[in-house]
């Protein structure tokens, strides 16, 4: 209570004021300490003289004192910078005194009126050393004073390099939390053992549970440089499940004017543990396709659709046309848009189902460049509605492919999935059959467009996707619900897809299916027990993970590649091109022209049926459409 009492008082009546009085006592004391260490600590002179000289030496340091403003520092946060401001400050009353002295011993100004330069020096030595001590003491009595009212955040930091110690800087520099430093955890057998400002590094091998509990560890940051993914992954792992807060410094080019703060360390995303590497793509070429064009974009406030809006709209494009059939979701892009200071877009609510609506705005706008992201994409939603699953994901996309040709558009690109490849399921197979009608009309002559599809795994936070599932079952208590315990699927980040399908709207004539090293699959069960304990929860004492059997349509693993496919290298490491299978693509067209009409009977299972015989590889898995298989294999 006395505590918190004095340091509210300390806050209201430490003014800059109270500082400089505080200042002027302390040099006319240390005035009077230059002669008692001049005369060995006896009274040996003119005691009469300090009547008029420490008058004199006040009203020097208070003008010294506002003239460089060493007293406008804030105590409790001194550093380098204000014992600068000190020395500065007593040099100047040394400078002045000297001066002083010098002019009326010449003119004699003031008959009898001298100091002695012994003292002026000696008061200088002692003035600085007084004055910065003060200031450095008075801080470290507010951390004790304070600390005791804050809750002590005992931290561990892996890595003991460069990094490290910057990091070790930072938490020592936060004034809003009271981080102590145990030690650091280093692999470098020639640093384990030593330490670094009297505190200890350990190896990584002793850090265990017990080490944990004796040393009340509440977080352990990783500050390493460049680490790679499978390292992160691998500390990560294993640093959770020792029930500790992980947190992670950000890579180098992301501190703020080259220094690191404590708010930028933050806690280990589930991004940060892909094991793999993030993809980066910087192609001036792409600004260049886009700057005084006019863009076009389905699906625009859907996940995938918002960001290829985003990326785009930071361009400078003609104009950019959003289309969306979702009112809410489209507003909000466009209010986001005007906030960041957007110009040139129009966002429009229309139905790609809708031919002679979408006619219309090709007429309107002419888009030279067409990003198609509109699709229909929950796989058990789907197999239970083929379709609404043909109509926009085949119909939808056999219309705006269509319209772009006859609007001779430069450039169509389409967002695909790996879920197209070897389908098992409604959504993969219509994703499919879109694929293959691009492919018939990049292969046909009679016209300029040039089509380009882009496929790729799950993207992390879309609109769906198991991580907002995973958050919201945390937030509910619990328990995470998987298919099973050994699905594995490859995951990407929103930008990262985004930037991908700018990139393939630059690349190559025509035709091509660009697909991109995803690095390793993840299974879906680790990414669960991960998310628990970046929660700082457990696992499964506090939440537990139930197996609720594969979903109709679902498969334990998606592949990139159909059987059949290969790649063939970009000109970026990551991004390839699949070799697409023969195909009779005139008979191809017809087929899904067929099944388009015949989509509108409303017949499921001859839809299906129709699927199936364009998609060979099409094999149902745990729906009731598998029976179609045996007929189809019979025929």
């Amino acid at each position: 209570m006395i505590r918190s009492l004095f340091l509210k008082a300390f806050d209201k009546y430490a003014s800059r004021w109270l500082v400089l009085i505080i200042d002027i006592t302390l040099v006319c004391i240390s005035f009077v300490l230059a002669y008692a260490v001049r005369f060995n600590a006896s009274l040996n002179f003119d005691v009469h003289n300090l009547y008029l000289q420490i008058p004199f030496i006040a009203i020097i340091a208070l003008i010294s004192f506002l003239m460089v403003g060493s007293y406008k520092g804030i105590i409790r946060h001194t550093g380098t910078r204000d014992a600068f401001n000190v020395f500065l400050g007593v040099t100047l009353i040394s400078l002045i005194t000297t001066c002083f002295v010098l002019l009326n011993n010449v003119f004699n100004l003031f008959s009898g009126f001298t100091i002695p330069k012994t003292i002026i020096i000696i008061h200088y030595l002692i003035s600085v050393l007084i004055l910065v001590i003060s200031r450095y003491i008075f801080k470290a009595f507010y951390e004790i004073i304070s600390t005791e009212l804050k809750s002590i955040t005992n931290v561990l930091i892996y890595g003991a390099g460069d990094s490290g110690l910057v990091t070790y800087g930072a938490l020592n520099r936060d004034t809003k939390n009271k981080y102590e430093v145990v030690g650091f955890i280093d692999d470098d057998p020639k640093k384990v053992g030593k330490k670094i400002d009297r505190i200890k590094i350990y190896e990584g091998k002793c850090i265990n549970k017990s080490f944990i509990e004796e040393k009340s560890i509440d977080e352990i940051i990783i500050s390493i440089q460049n680490i790679k993914s499978d390292k992160l992954l691998y500390l990560t792992d294993n640093l959770l499940a020792l029930g500790v807060e992980v947190k992670i410094v950000p890579p180098l080019s992301k501190w703020i004017g080259g220094d690191l703060n404590a708010n930028q360390i933050k806690q280990v995303r589930i991004e940060d543990l892909l094991d793999r590497k993030p993809i980066n793509i910087d192609n001036p070429i792409v600004k260049r396709d886009v700057n005084n064009k006019v863009v076009l974009v389905t699906g625009a406030a859907g996940s995938i659709g918002s960001e290829i809006s985003r990326q785009l709209s930071i361009y400078n494009h003609k104009h950019l046309v959003l289309i969306d059939h979702a009112e809410s979701p489209l507003y909000d892009l466009q209010q986001e848009l005007i906030q960041k200071g957007r110009q040139n877009f129009t966002p429009i609510v229309a139905d790609v189902r809708d031919e002679k609506r979408i006619n219309q705005i090709f007429e309107e706008f002419k888009p030279q460049k067409v990003f198609h992201a509109a699709a229909y994409k929950h796989v058990p939603l789907m197999e239970m509605s083929p379709y609404e699953a043909v109509k926009i994901n085949i119909g939808g996309t056999k219309n705006i492919a269509d319209l772009s040709i006859k609007h001779e558009v430069e450039r169509f690109v389409m967002v695909s999935t790996d879920k197209a490849v070897n389908p098992t399921n409604v959504m993969g197979a219509t994703k499919r059959v879109a694929e293959m009608y691009i492919s018939c009309l990049s292969n046909s002559s009679n016209h300029v467009t040039k089509f380009t599809t882009t496929r790729f795994g799950n993207v992390l936070g879309s609109n769906g996707s198991v991580i907002p599932l995973f958050k919201r079952q945390i937030e509910n208590g619990g328990p995470l619900t998987v298919t099973h315990k050994d699905i594995t699927r490859y995951f990407m980040t929103i930008p990262e897809a985004c930037r991908l399908v700018l990139e393939a709207g630059t690349m190559g004539n025509g035709g091509e299916i660009y697909i991109f090293d995803m690095g390793k699959s993840v299974k879906i069960y680790d990414i669960a027990k991960r998310m628990i304990y970046l929660s700082g929860l457990q696992f499964p004492d506090d939440i537990d993970i139930k197996i609720t059997g594969l979903r109709p349509g679902e498969k334990l693993y998606e592949e990139l590649l159909a059987n059949g496919e290969n790649t063939t290298p970009t000109y970026h490491e990551k991004i390839m091109i699949a070799k697409n299978l023969e195909i009779d693509y005139s008979t191809i067209s017809n087929k899904i022209r067929a099944l388009c009409l015949s989509n509108q009977n409303h017949d499921n299972e001859k839809t299906v049926h129709l699927i199936k015989e364009i998609v060979p590889e099409y094999k149902s898995n745990n729906s009731i459409y598998e029976k179609l298989d045996t007929i189809t294999t019979k025929n």
